[in-house]
């Protein structure tokens, strides 16, 4: 089942349970979706899908963290669990060892000699690992690598 369908899904799901915040959530990550779709003048790959579940994530730490500032504790945890929604959409994280794991067999596989080749590791490493890990975690663990190597 494609991400799109899964979106689908889980919309049909909360309209039957009559779950009024992840019907919202959902609403809002369809609206999305479809300006995106209108934006791009056809259908989403997985990965800009991702992208726009990420994206709305990004927004809703920061309303968070907004909220809380703003002493209003009751918006706060609604952003909170709109956030808990989008990221079960999110494919499973990488662990610290997996991702250590692929990022050295990228620097084998493109035989990477030193902080110079930075950029064709990051490229790579970030396509291999897309939506699994956060670019400044692999970052970190590149520039450690490299950098030792």
């Amino acid at each position: 089942m494609s991400l799109m369908q899964e979106i689908d899904e889980g919309f049909k799901i909360a309209l039957k349970t009559q779950d009024k915040t992840r019907l919202s959530a959902l609403r809002m990550l369809r609206s999305g979706l479809k300006n995106k779709e209108v934006e791009r003048r056809g259908k989403l790959e997985d990965a800009e899908i991702l992208s726009v579940i990420k994206g709305l994530i990004r927004q809703g730490k920061e309303a968070v963290e907004q909220f809380e500032k703003g002493g209003r504790p009751d918006l706060s945890e609604k952003e909170k669990a709109e956030i808990e929604i989008f990221s079960a959409f999110l494919p499973t994280q990488a662990t610290p060892e997996e991702l250590e794991e692929s990022i050295n067999q990228i620097i084998l596989d493109l035989k990477a000699s030193g902080i110079k080749d930075m950029g064709k590791v990051m490229k790579a490493a970030v396509a291999r690992l897309a939506g699994r890990a956060e670019g400044q975690a692999i970052q970190a663990i590149v520039k450690q690598r490299l950098s030792s190597a």
